[in-house]
């Protein structure tokens, strides 16, 4: 289904690199968002899930790298650089800064299309085997819909990334199962250490938690790590 493909924000202030790739890539089976600018791109993100974001390091105001960096403070979400740059120092800044992959203009699409999925196969992002429990789970005010990774309130929909809707989805499927961190790394498309996943957590908890300094649903147990008890 078209809603199941995976969400690439292609960020790019070439018009015409910014068509090419946007369908090029939905000719291979992505859902494609464009963004001309950092700005763009971060309004954006503030109002949209992806999966992936192909993003161009020289653009005007802010670079690639700085909205990379940026980025690693608030996501885990995939970034492929593009850039007109080849020089050895220039990867390792990109990929110092966060970023999973770095593709060197020009290139051939179809290589694009290959390393997409190759980050986005390390995301873990390929659709889940169906699972036995309940679609939907019940948060006091809140439904998170495990197959559509919605979370919503009061039938209006609440914003989550990449990383917090594929969390939630693992504990909706197996409510009063206490999962380790690094079962939640391997198992969710949270990328990092056990550091990151608290932090995830912590966001997560922001968005379903009444009191997130006390958690009624999404719960630390001590020693073993966190379960979701949902109503």
């Amino acid at each position: 289904m078209a809603d199941e493909a995976p969400h690439i924000l292609v960020v790019d202030d070439d018009t015409r690199l910014r068509d090419l790739l946007s369908r090029y890539l939905g000719e291979n089976g992505f859902r494609v968002t464009v963004a001309k600018d950092a700005a763009d791109a971060r309004a954006k993100l503030a109002g949209l899930a992806f999966d992936a974001l192909v993003l161009d390091v020289m653009m005007p105001g802010e670079s690639g790298l700085d909205l990379t960096k940026w980025l690693r403070g608030v996501s885990t979400v995939p970034v492929l650089l593009l850039t007109a740059l080849g020089e050895t120092e220039s990867r390792i800044d990109g990929l110092s800064r966060g970023a999973d992959d770095y593709l060197v203009k020009p290139f051939e699409p179809r290589e694009l299309v290959l390393r997409l999925e190759a980050i986005l196969r390390r995301a873990r992002i390929a659709p889940p085997a169906p699972a036995a429990a309940p679609a939907a789970v019940s948060l006091g005010s809140m439904s998170f819909d495990a197959t559509r990774e919605e979370l919503t309130q009061g039938g209006s929909p609440v914003r989550l990334t990449t990383a917090e809707a594929s969390l939630l989805k693992l504990f909706a499927e197996n409510p009063g199962h206490v999962f380790s961190r690094d079962e939640l790394i391997k198992k969710s498309r949270i990328e990092g250490n056990d550091r990151t996943v608290d932090v995830q957590i912590t966001r997560l908890r922001r968005k379903i938690e009444p009191d997130p300094k006390s958690p009624r649903y999404l719960q630390t147990v001590r020693g073993e790590g966190y379960v979701l008890r949902p109503d």
